[in-house]
């Protein structure tokens, strides 16, 4: 009996097993049973939408689309193909034929993909009447970008065939297809791209097309991509290249009431419409092959220097904030700052005030390395160990966003450093190291390292007092929102009371007869800022050697309610009021009244050239960085 019922339980089990399969086929699954793309009699057609336009915050075009024409291919209904002839017509050798079909077979043998892209109109016309000869390939129009202002390159980015391993991992594209690969049109892609539209062609069992799929039900239309708005000034980003004629470096320069960024130049740069049409793959070996000027190297973020004199600024701030200085608080500097038993524990000093009391606001605009070196050293030694006082330090400069990502919109960048304590065990594991060992970080040098982008947002954090917006690149996308965290207040450890002293300081350094940046002041605009020199070294066949400084410069303006903040790096350009002060100074000009009444100091900047100095550093054999 129980045999019995267990034999007729197993028959209704298998039987409800296969009532609910069938009914789950036709009921759920019956879109997947009619889908066109399960159907090898059905062929899939793309529409590709036009790519959103990118606009500087003034609505000024900066990249715009034009049509381009590809071949396309489907390697299975390739066949009696006369070889020569279709070689012939595409101006290619036949090894160049079998590498593409091959490459497009090992894709897939019956989804479309790129045989040979962006034709001329001419080409177009000329081919369009021949194609029927040649089964299995076919016209697919498209756009490309174009630039109509050949400025800004690394902050635009460009556009390029997709890989073959990121296709593994993103089904929405296809071979051949092209996206966003650096830049603006790296991060925004989604945004900008669109969705593209199908349509399903049928088939008959001669592989002739014979109408569309079901009367086009499954059919969709393309969608184009949004258009944003960036935050850069294009005028004031194509003088800033102007001014960098001939120059390695970077400049920032960022709006501070809302971290937009006015501004990004990286110089050298290059004409962003060598990287669109037929030439680009020959271009991008020739600029990613530059690995003397690297032009495709974005210095304004990625470029990581030491800080130098600027980061006395933070040296201040944070002894002000640690309570051990005030504004009042003052050393005499006898040239240099003496801090070891040996003679050679010695920081030299050039602010030229020898054997008199020195306090912060003095100290500031003849950047005394000798006041802000013992701020530092209080900083650390107000602690029981130089490991809490390291640490302690550590958390008031990240504060500011350095020695760390932003988590901005912008596609490349570098942490830099901000070394802890932990950071010094690993090259003192017996702590045979003391807040005088690390002096160096005091002036910007010793391990710190900073990107312009990095000491820009540290400008714009002063200018503020205490406070900064991520910076970020875009200022609107059509149809949406920005990114909250691009309106989210950033505050840093030191209250907002200690900034004012400190700004004081910085606006002498203009304005006081024997301030570092007199040369560089603009009749009627307040600018607060500091020079910098950075120390430069590579090794030279295992031996650190010095080059020439770094020429830096960090300002503000005006100094209540500011407008602009920014960082100048000029590699290798010896002082921060050679170069880099007189180049801040004309960006703020222009961009504060539209125009600039200096062109003495103007014609210097775009005519002045450091070629001859980077020549020299070439000669130099076997330089290990």
């Amino acid at each position: 009996m129980n045999r019995k019922f267990l034999l007729y339980a197993i028959i209704i089990l298998t039987g409800l097993v296969y009532i609910g399969k069938l009914f789950f086929l036709q009921v759920y699954q019956r879109s997947f049973s009619n889908s066109p793309l399960n159907n090898a009699a059905i062929k899939t057609k793309y529409e590709y939408p036009n790519r959103g336009y990118i606009y500087d915050r003034n609505g000024k075009l900066l990249v715009a689309n034009q049509l381009s024409y590809d071949i396309m291919v489907i390697p299975r209904e390739v066949k009696d193909l006369d070889t020569l002839e279709f070689c012939s017509l595409l101006d290619i050798d036949k090894e160049s034929f079998l590498k593409r079909l091959k490459k497009a077979r090992r894709y897939s043998p019956r989804i479309p993909s790129r045989f040979l892209q962006q034709l001329s109109k001419d080409d177009y016309a000329y081919l369009q009447e021949k194609m029927h000869k040649f089964k299995g390939f076919f016209i697919q129009k498209r756009s490309i970008r174009q630039y109509p202002i050949k400025s800004a390159a690394n902050v635009l980015g460009y556009i390029s065939e997709v890989n073959e391993e990121f296709l593994r991992k993103n089904k929405y594209y296809h071979q051949g297809e092209l996206i966003g690969t650096l830049g603006v049109e790296k991060t925004y892609e989604e945004v900008l791209r669109g969705t593209k539209g199908k349509s399903y062609i049928q088939r008959n069992r001669f592989n002739k097309e014979i109408g569309s799929y079901k009367n086009g039900i499954y059919d969709t239309l393309a969608q184009s991509g949004k258009d944003l708005t960036l935050t850069i000034d294009s005028e004031l980003q194509q003088y800033g290249e102007q001014l960098m004629n001939n120059k390695r470096g970077g400049i920032i320069a960022i709006e501070p009431s809302t971290g937009e960024i006015l501004a990004i130049i990286s110089a050298p740069s290059y004409d962003p419409n060598l990287m669109v049409g037929r030439g680009r793959s020959k271009n991008s070996v020739l600029l990613f092959g530059d690995t003397i000027n690297k032009p495709t190297f974005n210095r304004g973020l990625q470029g990581t220097y030491p800080p130098g004199s600027p980061f006395k600024i933070v040296s201040a701030l944070v002894a002000l904030q640690e309570e051990v200085i005030t504004p009042e608080t003052y050393v005499k500097c006898y040239h240099g700052h003496r801090y070891g038993i040996r003679s050679k524990a010695f920081m030299k000093c050039h602010c030229g005030l020898v054997g008199v009391p020195i306090r912060l606001n003095q100290a500031m605009y003849r950047s005394c390395n000798t006041y802000f070196s013992n701020a530092y050293r209080k900083s650390i030694e107000k602690y029981d160990t130089p490991s809490e006082g390291m640490d302690a330090w550590n958390q008031h400069v990240t504060s500011f966003g350095l020695g760390k990502y932003f988590g901005n919109d912008l596609s490349v960048g570098q942490p830099g450093l901000i070394p802890n304590a932990a950071f010094y065990k690993k090259y003192y594991p017996k702590g045979r190291w003391r807040a005088v060992t690390t002096i160096s970080n005091a002036i910007g040098q010793g391990e710190i390292l900073t990107t312009p982008l990095q000491l820009a947002n540290l400008t714009a954090i002063v200018a503020n007092r205490g406070f900064y917006y991520t910076p970020h690149i875009v200022k609107s996308i059509k149809g949406m929102e920005v990114d909250r965290k691009f309106i989210t207040k950033n505050s840093t450890s030191i209250d907002k009371k200690h900034f004012e002293p400190v700004i004081e300081g910085l606006f002498n350094v203009f304005e006081k007869p024997n301030g570092t940046a007199r040369a560089s002041r603009v009749p009627g605009i307040e600018i607060s800022g500091k020079t910098g020199t950075s120390e430069n070294y590579i090794k030279i066949n295992g031996v650190r050697t010095k080059l020439k400084d770094h020429s830096i410069f960090i300002a503000f303006a005006p100094k209540d309610n500011p407008k602009i903040a920014l960082a100048v790096f000029v590699e290798n350009g010896y002082w921060g009021s050679r170069w880099a002060g007189p180049i801040a100074s004309l960006m703020i000009e222009k961009y504060l009244t539209g125009e600039t009444k200096r062109p003495l100091i103007e014609q210097k900047m775009m005519n002045g050239s450091l070629k001859d100095e980077y020549d020299k550093q070439l000669s130099t054999p076997q330089i290990e960085k």
